[in-house]
């Protein structure tokens, strides 16, 4: 049957088993960029099925490329390119995972789990990066902090019976890949002009995304509330 879905699973179908793991949100009625986002990681995750990679794996690949981020990131200059390169494909192993799952019908709460655990992971290691290239220490963990709380709100909000996502935040996993991608290419950009600014770049880039973190916050812990008392 596995072997069936690998071949026929069209965008469609896959769609709806996506929703179905994200407490009903349909890729195909999202943003244009989300829908796109989405469409690559089916494409890739069909790609991968077809050669019978297992999801576990795909996560897997995904973390081993955040953890390199940290590691090209400081020795900064153009390697800032590269460091930003790493978290583009960490971030497309992150969403090529869920699809391998649901194509191979491998979608699992374990392989929930494994997912939720290793996004912090890597988010932990892109913010180290962005420290070890100047961003203030202080900024970088408050962004942590405010990423994580989202996830956990979330989390808690759906424990606690609300029926589906409640929001679409400024502060969704997507923010978070765009924010990091940008400080770093920033940062690569300006290191040819003058290294001594890459540092207040990167804070900059990093209290805008604090910035989002915080409003997207209030606007999701509100939003639980209001569904839970529903």
């Amino acid at each position: 049957m596995a072997k069936g879905r690998r071949d026929v699973l069209s965008w469609n179908a896959y769609a709806a088993g996506w929703a179905a793991l994200h407490l009903g949100v349909d890729p195909r009625r999202s943003s244009p960029f989300v829908r796109g986002w989405l469409r690559l990681s089916y494409v890739v995750g069909r790609g991968l099925a077809r050669v019978h990679v297992r999801p576990w794996a795909v996560t897997l690949l995904g973390v081993v490329l955040s953890l390199a981020v940290p590691a090209v990131a400081i020795w900064r200059g153009p390697y800032l390119f590269a460091a930003a390169a790493l978290v583009v494909l960490a971030a497309l192993a992150d969403s090529a995972d869920g699809a391998v799952a649901v194509m191979t019908a491998r979608a699992s709460r374990l392989g929930a789990f494994d997912d939720s655990l290793a996004d912090r992971i890597s988010e932990a290691a892109w913010l180290s990066a962005l420290w070890l290239v100047g961003g203030h220490g202080v900024v970088v963990v408050a962004c942590g902090a405010v990423s994580w709380l989202h996830e956990y709100v979330r989390a808690a909000g759906a424990r606690s019976g609300m029926a589906d996502i409640g929001v679409i935040t400024a502060n969704e996993r997507p923010t978070r890949v765009i924010a990091v991608v940008g400080a770093l290419t920033l940062g690569g950009l300006v290191w040819m002009f003058n290294p001594r600014l890459v540092p207040g770049v990167v804070t900059v880039v990093l209290a805008f995304w604090l910035l989002l973190g915080v409003l997207a916050l209030i606007r999701l812990i509100d939003t639980v509330r209001t569904a839970i008392r529903r």
